[in-house]
């Protein structure tokens, strides 16, 4: 079973940075893709970025060029470096990983940015 464990949120203020880090139980390099969604109360989760086992990367239209995921395989984490937040991207922000079919999720960290 693949325990995800992320870190890292918290309150900031508009245009200031968080870094979030996701911890799997295992080595990451087994994952076919790992990558960070995102949810708000009464709105569908979206992604916000991901990174695929051969390297590749992508992001949400809304978060691209303030946000940077990027993958440890020595430690078996990756992290999502968040720049210039607004207050939009207040939400929980969960891990997630996809292994030989297998969705897992991590139990997500609060971000909240204010005003």
């Amino acid at each position: 079973q693949v325990q995800l464990v992320e870190s890292g949120g918290g309150l900031v203020q508009t245009g200031g940075s968080l870094r979030l880090s996701c911890a799997a139980s295992e080595n990451i390099q087994s994952f076919s893709v790992m990558d960070w969604y995102r949810q708000t109360p009464g709105k569908q989760r979206e992604m916000v970025a991901f990174i695929t086992q051969g390297g590749s990367i992508n992001y949400a239209a809304s978060v691209k060029g303030r946000f940077t995921i990027s993958r440890d395989s020595a430690k078996n984490t990756i992290s999502l470096q968040m720049n210039s937040l607004k207050p939009e991207d207040s939400a929980v922000y969960l891990c997630h990983s996809l292994k030989a079919g297998i969705d897992y999720w991590g139990k997500g960290t609060l971000v909240t940015v204010s005003s």
